[in-house]
């Protein structure tokens, strides 16, 4: 399962790229929001970090006004993929897009019929939001699993994004259901890393190393 991190801080996102683990980036206008820069320059920045996908959302609600703005997007980077939300008129600029080569982000999906609608389209990737299903009496990961079965079912190139995840468990579950993708923030990134067990270990070994009075 690919990893990808959910964030527009090119700090967190250079540290976590030094481990080999991010496969690449998703951004929002809500996250390029809270960064407080300009929205060309940090995306330009983000793509010279990674060089898997940086989705980069349009905020037009009309087909013309996205393509548009896709067309500015595009020519940030050669790794920049278009993020649209999942409406009519997103999935005509996801068509016409990706009929052009152009890797698309289908977002803010909630339920299996539009995914399905979604992987028609030529979507390059659709993000599913479990934790904003969950919230909202739902089931994130049974859509997840639905969406999967669906897509290997038809044979859809579409990868499964699954985003709005709020913790390990929606990472571990993703990955055992089949998902292509996950995408984080970067402190549920950071927690995949800790267990007690680990951190018990550690303090074990530096005890008894320091017993030895040695160095290396």
């Amino acid at each position: 399962m690919k990893f990808f991190v959910d964030t527009a801080d090119t700090a967190e996102i250079a540290d976590l790229a030094a481990t080999g683990l991010l496969d690449g980036v998703t951004t929002n206008p809500s996250l390029i929001a809270k960064a407080g820069r300009d929205f060309i320059e940090v995306t330009k920045e983000i793509c010279g970090l990674v060089e898997g996908p940086v989705s980069a959302e349009v905020v037009a609600l009309d087909h013309a006004g996205m393509m548009r703005e896709a067309e500015t997007l595009r020519k940030i980077a050669d790794n920049v993929c278009i993020k649209v939300p999942l409406t009519i008129d997103g999935l005509k600029t996801c068509k016409a897009l990706t009929s052009d080569g152009t890797l698309v982000n289908v977002t803010l999906c909630f339920s299996a019929n539009q995914a399905l609608l979604a992987a028609k389209a030529g979507a390059s990737f659709v993000s599913p939001f479990v934790g904003r299903h969950d919230d909202n009496g739902f089931d994130g990961m049974a859509l997840i699993a639905d969406i999967r079965l669906i897509y290997d079912n038809y044979a859809f190139p579409t990868e499964i994004l699954v985003a709005s995840v709020r913790h390990g468990i929606h990472v571990l579950e993703a990955a055992k259901i089949g998902a292509d993708v996950m995408t984080a923030p970067p402190a549920v990134i950071r927690g995949l890393f800790k267990h007690v067990l680990t951190e018990q270990g550690i303090a074990g070994f530096l005890a008894d190393w320091a017993k030895t009075g040695q160095s290396i």
